[in-house]
């Protein structure tokens, strides 16, 4: 027996109840209390499906595209999954140590400037056509969307890596 189908959505609804919880609204009309929107692809497609899970972890409804949804009930999404989600999108590489490894990085993200120990160079992964995704030693994901956007300085480091 296949597990039961659940329904893809385009035209939904979202909104926060009075508890603070997520409350999806289906183009039928059924509410679903409590939801959890997760990314299905968050690292090679964060802008593709979603899937909406309730407070046990099931889903209860999948969205293909962030570009099937209205502007702002679009906005409203991707605010609540920045809420839920920590992948800092590194803007600028200012240096990396030099020596044996671990390295340290120092970076400029999204979320202003940090530093983190990269274990060794398996820990940096091309994602896709032009980007990478870098994995500090305590398993924090750091994401460059397009490698060919960053300054020249910062590629001359990357590239050791890639």
């Amino acid at each position: 027996m296949s597990p039961p189908s659940r329904p893809v959505a385009s035209a939904i609804a979202l909104r926060n109840d009075a508890f603070g919880r997520l409350v999806l609204t289906t183009a039928e009309g059924v509410e679903h209390v409590g939801v959890v929107p997760v990314r299905c692809f968050p690292f090679s497609d964060p802008s593709g499906a979603i899937s909406f899970c309730d407070e046990a972890g099931h889903e209860v409804c999948s969205l293909g595209s962030l570009d099937s949804l209205a502007a702002g009930t679009r906005a409203f999404l991707e605010a609540d999954l920045a809420r839920r989600e920590l992948l800092p999108v590194i803007r600028r590489i200012s240096r990396i140590s030099s020596g044996p490894e671990p390295t340290l990085w120092q970076v400029e993200t999204d979320r202003g400037e940090t530093s983190f120990q990269l274990p060794n160079e398996d820990h940096v992964r091309r994602l896709g056509a032009d980007g990478a995704l870098i994995t500090d030693s305590h398993g924090l994901h750091f994401r460059i969307p397009r490698v060919r956007a960053l300054d020249a300085r910062s590629r001359k480091f990357l590239e050791r890596y890639l």
